[in-house]
C-alpha cells in the first residue's frame, strides 16, 4: 500500500521548484512589474493575458477564470494529476527522493504515479524501438526509407525514430522484463490483448515517438514499410490513452517551442518527415498534427507559446499543404478556425504540390526556408480556393462567386485592409469594384444581424460565477466599496511583501474591521502564522498561510498573492513605498475603530432614551466612546 508523502518533503518540493520555470513549459511569460510575470492562461481561452505568476511567493493566479494556487496545484491541473502524483513528478525533475509515512512506499512501487508509470513505459519503448532501428538486420528497410528521404543516423537519433519488429511480441516481452504490467501496456496503447495473450500494437513499421511539450514520450506514429502488412493503413497512431489526446498534441512541439516563442512564428506541416525536413532546413518552429485535422485545441496550445495576444504585434502561423484537393480542404478547415486567435495566418504551397520533405530532397534547405518566407495570407488562399469552385467565364458563375467570397472579405479583422481587398478580389472575379463592394456590404449586414442575435442570447444568460464566488458560498468582496478595496490592497501587500510587517502590525489590526468576510478569513490565516521571521523563506511562509486558509478562501488567497499593486515599486528593492503600506494599515485600523464607535454611539443613544437604564452603565459607555474617539484621532495624526 502506498504511503503518504511526508509533509516536510512536500514543503521541500515547493521551495526547490521554480514556479516560473514550471509554468514556462506551458506558457510564454513576459515581465509584468517587479517580481511578476504574465501570459495567456492555460486553463481557459483568452486573447489578453491575465495569468500572473509571482516567483517569490511561489503562486499563480488567472484574473480571467479565477484559477490559482502554488506550483503543485499548477502541475495537478495542467497534467490532470492527483496531489501525490504532482509532487512525485516535481520531485523527479529535481532528482529528489521522497519519503513516505506509515512505512509505505510510492505509488506503483517506483516513485511515480499512474501517469508516470505510463510515461516510463513509453520511454522504455522508444529506446527499444530506436535500438532496433540502428542495429537490427530486419530494420534495414526502415533505414533505407529514411536514407531515401535524406535522413541518416544523426537525424534518427535527434527525433528518436525507431523500428517495431515484425514478430509481434518482442516489445511486450521487453517491457514485461522491466517490470511493467499487462494492464499498463494495454492502457498506454503499447500493446493489445488477444485470445493468445499480449501482442505489440505496432509491428514491422517505422515509428516516431510523439512527445509532449516537456519532451516526455506519450505515444507513437507508425508508417507501413512492408507490402504484405496486414493492416492496410499507411500510418497508425497510438489510440487515445490517459496521456495521449491527439486533438491537442502537436508532433515536434518539444523541439519547436523555443523557436516558436522567440520568433513568434509557428509552421504547421502535414507529416512527421515534413517536420524533420523543416527543422533540418532551418525552419525550427515546425510542428504537425497527429492523425487529425488542425483544430481548436491545437490553436490553444500554440497560442500559449507564440504569445498570441491582442495588445501585441500579430504573431505569424504558416500552414503548408499539398496542392491537391485534400490539401485545399485541410487549408479551408484551418481557415475556419482563424477567428480563434489574433495571429496572422498564412498558407505555403510549393510548386508542383511538393511537401517540405520532397522539396528539401529536390531543391535543398534554402527552398524550404523560401517556401515559408513566401507564404501568402490565409485570406488570399481561402478566396482563391473558393473562386476555384466557380466558372468565372459566365455571368452566373461570377455572381455566385461574389456571394461566396464576400463573407470572407468581410471577416478580415483589420477593416482598413478591406477596401484594398475588395479591389483586388474584384479583379480576380472579373467584376466592377462597386459590385464587389455592394456584395461585401450585404454580407456585413447579414453577419451583423447574426451577431446581434448572438449577443442578445448572451445577455439573457447569467454569467458564470468566479472562483471566489463559487467556493464554499463565501461572497466575493465588492471592490466598488473603497473600504473593501483598501482591505484588498493591505492583504496583497502582506502576502507579497511579508517582510514589511511586524508582529505588532498584525496584532494592532482587528479582524472584525474587515468588511468582506473573505478578506477576514485570509487575514486570520496570516495572523495565525505570524510575521516572516529570519530563517524562514517567503515561499515556506506563504505555504503555511495557504494551509491555514479555509478552502472557501483559497482561490482568493492565490489571487491576492499575485495581483499587481496600484503603486510604483522601488526599482532597487522591489518593494512598495513604506508610506503606502503604512497608510493601508492605518486606514484598515481606522475603519475598525469607526465600527466600534458607531456601535458604542448607537448603544448610548438607546440607554439615553430608556428611563430605566443604569446611570453608571451610561457613564462607563460614554467614557469608552471617548477613549475610542481619542484613539481614532491619534491614528489620524499618525497617518499624517
Amino acid at each position: 500500500m502506498a504511503g503518504r508523502i511526508r509533509a516536510e518533503d512536500v514543503q521541500a518540493v515547493k521551495e526547490r521548484s521554480s514556479i516560473t520555470d514550471i509554468v514556462r513549459e506551458h506558457v510564454s511569460l513576459r515581465p509584468a512589474g517587479i517580481g511578476s510575470m504574465k501570459g495567456l492562461c492555460p486553463f481557459h481561452d483568452e486573447k489578453t493575458p491575465s495569468f500572473t505568476v509571482r516567483e517569490t511567493v511561489g503562486a499563480y493566479h488567472c484574473f480571467g477564470c479565477g484559477e490559482g494556487g502554488d506550483v503543485i496545484s499548477f502541475v495537478q491541473k495542467i497534467d490532470h494529476l492527483t496531489f501525490a502524483e504532482a509532487v512525485e513528478r516535481l520531485a523527479g525533475k529535481l532528482g529528489m527522493e521522497l519519503r513516505y509515512e506509515e512505512g509505505g512506499g510510492p505509488r506503483d512501487g517506483v516513485g511515480l504515479g499512474k501517469r508516470g508509470r505510463l510515461l516510463e513505459a513509453h520511454r522504455a519503448a522508444a529506446e527499444f524501438y530506436h535500438e532496433r532501428l540502428l542495429g537490427s538486420p530486419e530494420a534495414r528497410i526502415g533505414r533505407d526509407f529514411l536514407r531515401e528521404r535524406g535522413f541518416a543516423s544523426p537525424e534518427a537519433k535527434l527525433f528518436g525514430i525507431g523500428y517495431a519488429p515484425r514478430g509481434g511480441e518482442e516489445l511486450a516481452r521487453h517491457l514485461r522484463a522491466k517490470g511493467f504490467t499487462d494492464d499498463e501496456l494495454t492502457i498506454g496503447g503499447l500493446c493489445g490483448k488477444g485470445s493468445r495473450g499480449l501482442y505489440d500494437r505496432f509491428r514491422g513499421r517505422l515509428v516516431w515517438p510523439i512527445r509532449d511539450i516537456t519532451g516526455d514520450t506519450i505515444g507513437f506514429g507508425a508508417r507501413r514499410l512492408w507490402d504484405n502488412d496486414r493492416i492496410g493503413a499507411k500510418y497508425l497512431n497510438t489510440t487515445e490513452t490517459p496521456i495521449y489526446k491527439k486533438s491537442s498534441v502537436l508532433y515536434g512541439l518539444d523541439l519547436a517551442k523555443k523557436s516558436i516563442r522567440d520568433e513568434r512564428l509557428a509552421v504547421v506541416v502535414e507529416g512527421y518527415t515534413d517536420v524533420m525536413a523543416a527543422h533540418l532546413s532551418g525552419v525550427e518552429g515546425a510542428v504537425a498534427t497527429c492523425g487529425t485535422a488542425f483544430g481548436a485545441d491545437h490553436i490553444k496550445v500554440l497560442r500559449r507559446i507564440v504569445r498570441d495576444e491582442a495588445d501585441q504585434a500579430p504573431a505569424k502561423v504558416v500552414f503548408t499543404f499539398d496542392g491537391d484537393k485534400a490539401g485545399q480542404e485541410a487549408a479551408m478547415k484551418a481557415y475556419a478556425q482563424d477567428d480563434k486567435w489574433a495571429s496572422q495566418s498564412y498558407v505555403a504551397v510549393a510548386k508542383d504540390g511538393m511537401d517540405p520533405c520532397d522539396l528539401r530532397l529536390r531543391e535543398g534547405d534554402l527552398a524550404v526556408r523560401e517556401l515559408v518566407a513566401d507564404a501568402v495570407p490565409m485570406f488570399e488562399f481561402a478566396v482563391r480556393t473558393t473562386l476555384g469552385r466557380f466558372d468565372l467565364d459566365t455571368a452566373e458563375g461570377r455572381v455566385r462567386a461574389m456571394g461566396a467570397v464576400a463573407p470572407i472579405i468581410n471577416s478580415i479583422r483589420d477593416s482598413a485592409l478591406r477596401p484594398e481587398y475588395v479591389r483586388t478580389v474584384a479583379g480576380w472575379v472579373g467584376v466592377e469594384v462597386e459590385q464587389m463592394r455592394e456584395a461585401v456590404t450585404r454580407a456585413g449586414r447579414i453577419q451583423a444581424r447574426d451577431e446581434a442575435k448572438g449577443e442578445h442570447r448572451t445577455q439573457v444568460d447569467a454569467p458564470e460565477p468566479t472562483a471566489a464566488e463559487a467556493a464554499g458560498g463565501v461572497p466575493a468582496p465588492d471592490l466598488r466599496d473603497p473600504v473593501v478595496l483598501t482591505e484588498r490592497q493591505l492583504l496583497q501587500s502582506m502576502l507579497q511583501h511579508p517582510s514589511l510587517f511586524t508582529s505588532q502590525d498584525l496584532d494592532e489590526v482587528d479582524p472584525q474591521g474587515f468588511s468582506a468576510p473573505a478578506h477576514r478569513a485570509v487575514f486570520d490565516a496570516i495572523r495565525s502564522v505570524g510575521p516572516l521571521v529570519e530563517g524562514l523563506t517567503q515561499t515556506a511562509w506563504h505555504a503555511r498561510v495557504d494551509e491555514a486558509t479555509p478552502l472557501a478562501a483559497s482561490a482568493l488567497l492565490a489571487e491576492l498573492s499575485v495581483a499587481p499593486l496600484p503603486v510604483v515599486h522601488d526599482s532597487s528593492t522591489g518593494l512598495p513605498p513604506p508610506h503606502y503600506t503604512r497608510s493601508l494599515l492605518v486606514r484598515v485600523r481606522e475603519v475598525a475603530l469607526q465600527h466600534r464607535i458607531a456601535e458604542a454611539t448607537s448603544r448610548l443613544r438607546q440607554l439615553d432614551t430608556d428611563p430605566q437604564s443604569d446611570p453608571d452603565q451610561r457613564r462607563q459607555l460614554g467614557q469608552a466612546l471617548y477613549d475610542l474617539q481619542r484613539q481614532r484621532a491619534a491614528l489620524r495624526e499618525e497617518a499624517q
